[in-house]
């Protein structure tokens, strides 16, 4: 009788466990597919809440939610590229989760420009997901054929141009310098960076406003201009739409290229035999900046389970998950306070990218497709207008003035 009762009580609780159990709707771009799934899986096998993964294809993501959340369907947490924080902000596409962030133990050790696109009108609506810095990617190998030292990497442009001149001039093919020519977010990626380095700026803080026409810009473009003109630049950089943005350094033959931190991985699996080190994109005269790129988690307008969806959003960002899911398979953490770490020590080369990503920069625009991803956008218009044209004042000018126009629709 006894047995009975303590089984039947079993069940009643088993059926309650049942149906407290949540199953929240988690949004990624495809791309991401391949950290994102076994970190799911790593949370799932762990938490009664459990999450249901839906790749959504990168070129469709921003209109399918959008769709979403206007048709009262939006799923419960996303995770996109953090460039669009602002505008879904904006939109008011996204929930105020201000007092749930900032509550965190290791909220000031987030990455400041990923808690930075995430706010608007003085509230935050969106954390980091994933992180990625632009650095400097530098063939050590032909550094030392060169004459230079391959444990001592540019650390100003005319570093840069010293090394280039005597990588190119190995012969065989071989280039100093490598740029995607016709690819205007890869440009934003590892170009940008050049600049705030320099001091300079293509917006103001608040994204309202085009700063193109200064010294800093127009000099970092006569960097590439005169790479371009003395021939340290391949042919096909011009044409290159992103294909090459990393495969160019893959061929051995290329001496430095901005990139970022997913190359290490890249070249450390694919490409064991292209010897490279990893340095910070540097200003004029010694300073150096990065691209803090990366992805933002953030909860819809809409969701039917936030306090779940910040359950999973919170455990994202723990010790564990960006320690065992994210920094031991070769991703840099969000948190400042996790970029050196058991994993990063067995290659110090993930250090730099962390700490770039740290104190880096990203743009903050209600527009930035409009200006920087556009292949007929004025940023990558400027861009080839200055490098391969030679024309740096007039396309800094134009650039300025199409900046505006774009800004002012807004």
């Amino acid at each position: 009788m006894q047995g009975s009762r303590v089984l039947a009580v079993c069940a009643v609780f088993s059926m309650f466990s049942a149906a407290q159990a949540v199953t929240i709707d988690f949004w990624v771009r495809s791309s991401d597919a391949g950290f994102t799934e076994p970190l799911v899986k790593a949370f799932n096998a762990s938490h009664s809440t459990q999450v249901k993964l839906n790749l959504v294809p990168a070129e469709q993501f921003v209109p399918k939610f959008a769709a979403a959340v206007s048709g009262g369907a939006a799923p419960d947490v996303v995770a996109t590229d953090l460039i669009y924080m602002p505008a879904f902000a904006a939109a008011g596409q996204l929930t105020d989760i201000t007092a749930q962030a900032r509550a965190l133990p290791f909220y000031k050790q987030l990455s400041p420009s990923h808690l930075r696109l995430a706010t608007y009108g003085g509230k935050l609506y969106g954390v980091p997901f994933s992180a990625e810095g632009s650095i400097l990617l530098y063939n050590k190998d032909l550094f030392t054929k060169a004459g230079l030292d391959p444990n001592k990497p540019p650390t100003t442009w005319q570093g840069i141009r010293d090394a280039s001149k005597k990588i190119t001039a190995l012969g065989g093919g071989v280039k100093g310098f490598y740029f995607a020519g016709a690819c205007a977010g890869c440009n934003a990626f590892t170009l940008l960076p050049l600049i705030w380095a320099a001091g300079g700026d293509v917006l103001s803080a608040d994204g309202k406003t085009a700063t193109l026409n200064t010294p800093a810009v127009k000099q970092a473009l006569t960097l590439y201009r005169d790479l371009w003109k003395d021939g340290q630049i391949p042919q096909t950089a011009k044409a290159d739409s992103g294909n090459d943005f990393l495969n160019a350094f893959t061929t051995g033959k290329i001496g430095m290229a901005g990139s970022g931190a997913f190359a290490i991985g890249t070249l450390k699996t694919k490409y064991p035999n292209v010897n490279f080190g990893v340095a910070y994109l540097p200003g004029e005269t010694g300073k150096w900046s990065s691209f803090a790129g990366g992805d933002s988690m953030a909860i819809p307008k809409g969701s039917k389970n936030p306090k779940e969806a910040f359950e999973f959003i919170g455990w994202c960002l723990s010790d564990a998950a960006q320690i065992e899911q994210f920094a031991k398979n070769g991703s840099i953490p969000v948190r400042s306070d996790l970029a050196v770490n058991q994993y990063s020590k067995l290659d110090p080369r993930y250090v730099i990218p962390a700490k770039a990503m740290a104190g880096g920069r990203t743009p903050y625009s209600l527009v930035y497709n409009d200006l920087f991803n556009s292949g007929t956008g004025p940023w990558l218009t400027m861009i080839q207008k200055a490098v391969f044209d030679g024309d740096v004042d007039g396309a800094v000018t134009q650039a300025q003035a199409d900046f505006t126009k774009i800004l002012q629709r807004k």
